[in-house]
């Protein structure tokens, strides 16, 4: 994460304040048993803090643990933690192993972490123990020179969200807020408006859209939900609930999240158009059952009409203009002709219908009056950003972000195309990384939100339902928000180490 804070005087003998973190390293020994443990103090508040703690094993391998330990001030106290089973007893904290990362061989090692609180002094523990061993080695200093800058909002914002969304816009390379404020759209996906309308399953596939269900959300310091939206079922062509019971049910919504601090963005994700000339994979039926190339002429510009006018006045809501387009596909791999496609609409190669290009859909929004803070996709399910710049639709208001997706199967999905083609489109624009995930694990993950968090990029990740990892991308058990192990127990506990004011 990065943040720099004022230099903090330490609460303990030994440990060095640094730029808000505060480390305590127990380094390993000769003993043939015992443990190493680094504990980092990652960001810290009036009244609470954010705490890193990574062990590795000295001893024999072992298949479950338990690391304790005590906090040296009575005030201090865990109130959440990730990547363990935390309970506390006056000064005593305990963290049990989860199943999935219960076994650790002898030199490996594992990290977890906590929200904590704490008044008058915050000082780290000065012992630990691993199943009843006391790990062995002396608290020692970081060796990086201190450094002091003015605070940061991490200084003076709780993790998670609090008080109405910011208003969002454009500002170089940045999303700001209204006081013009770097701001990062952090958070999760919550599919169900794409397609439970036209399948029979009402508006939210059964899932709750309650503040019992935003306030899971928040537990995972959460301030940012991506809502996929059909077209069919907004403007009443197909579907139930659909019309205006469907358009009430996704203002609801939108005026929940917004009011709990989180901002809501609105995707355009499945369209009308038939596309009967595609490979057998791709989605053939007209109606909006499934992701299309691209938009359509005929009700995509409508819907985007009917959307900025339901939220203008509102810059908290982001509109993503359209999921995932891919009409370079369409062109035999033509990406001149694709680019051409995606911003100008019209007649395009190997699409049967009228495409509504990206111009077309801002047009339609800006002549409501909206000032709404856009996202715009590039080629090859908005995954290739390459040309991005070049085929920028036009906005009188110059409130346009990228739109980028960036799954572990496509085909930049490696740190060096990142470097290659992604930072240099991010020293220009914002990025909002809209969709990104992996099947059960976070490891890719893990890689994608540390380089994001390197690049100033915001993400929101695949996604927000029980449907279970097989499925693919899912991030939660069940809608209190417990996540998947692995993939959501991760990506929880990088979000409790985020701050949108970065």
């Amino acid at each position: 994460m990065k943040h720099r804070h004022a230099l903090l005087a330490a609460g303990a003998a030994g440990v060095l304040v640094l730029g808000g973190m505060a480390t305590a390293t127990l380094p390993a020994s000769a003993a043939a048993s015992g443990c190493s443990v680094t504990y980092t103090v990652q960001s810290q508040w009036a009244s609470g803090f954010t705490a890193n703690v990574a062990i590795t094993n000295l001893g024999d391998a072992v298949s479950s643990w338990t690391l304790a330990f005590d906090f040296p001030n009575a005030s201090q106290r865990v109130t959440q933690g990730w990547s363990a089973t935390w309970t506390q007893s006056g000064a005593r904290v305990s963290a049990a192993s989860m199943r999935w990362n219960g076994s650790l061989g002898t030199g490996a090692s594992t990290s977890i972490g906590f929200v904590g609180a704490w008044s008058g002094a915050n000082p780290v523990p000065a012992s630990f123990s691993l199943n009843g061993t006391v790990c062995t080695g002396s608290v020692s200093t970081p060796t990086a020179s201190p450094t002091t800058a003015s605070p940061s909002p991490t200084a003076t914002t709780t993790p998670a969200p609090t008080g109405p969304a910011p208003e969002l816009r454009v500002s170089g390379n940045k999303i700001v807020t209204a006081a013009g404020t770097p701001y990062r759209l952090l958070g999760v996906n919550r599919s169900s408006g794409e397609y439970a309308c036209v399948q029979g399953k009402g508006q939210w596939d059964g899932g709750p859209v309650d503040q019992a269900s935003v306030d899971a959300m928040k537990t995972w310091n959460i301030h940012a939900v991506r809502i996929p939206l059909n077209e069919e079922c907004w403007l009443g062509l197909n579907g139930s609930p659909s019309g205006a019971t469907y358009q009430q049910g996704v203002k609801n919504y939108v005026n929940l999240l917004v009011a709990n601090g989180i901002n809501p963005i609105l995707d355009l994700h499945w369209t009308w158009g038939a596309h009967t000339t595609s490979p057998d994979w791709h989605c053939k039926d007209a109606a909006a059952v499934c992701q299309k190339p691209m938009p359509d002429a005929q009700y995509a510009p409508q819907f985007w009409t009917g959307v900025a006018n339901a939220f203008k006045g509102n810059d908290a809501v982001v509109f993503d203009l359209f999921n995932e387009p891919y009409p370079d596909h369409s062109a035999a791999w033509n990406k001149t002709l694709g680019w051409q496609c995606l911003r100008d609409g019209g007649t395009c190669t190997g699409i049967p219908y009228e495409v509504a290009g990206m111009q077309d859909m801002v047009d339609a929004v800006r002549a409501t009056g909206a000032t709404n803070l856009l996202m715009v996709g590039g080629l090859e399910w908005a995954n290739d950003m390459r040309q991005w710049l070049a085929y920028k639709p036009n906005d009188p208001l110059n409130n346009i972000a990228a739109s980028w997706h960036a799954y572990s199967n496509n085909a930049c999905a490696t740190v060096s195309c990142w470097d290659t083609q992604i930072a240099p489109l991010a020293q220009q624009v914002p990025i909002v990384l809209g969709e990104f995930g992996a099947d059960c694990g976070f490891d890719y993950m893990r890689t994608l939100v540390n380089w994001a968090d390197d690049h100033g990029v915001s993400y929101l990740a695949w996604t927000w339902n029980p449907w279970g990892c097989s499925s693919g991308h899912v991030l939660i058990l069940d809608w209190s928000g417990t996540p998947e192990p692995g993939i959501g127990e991760g990506y929880k506990a990088h979000l409790l180490t985020q701050n949108p004011y970065s």
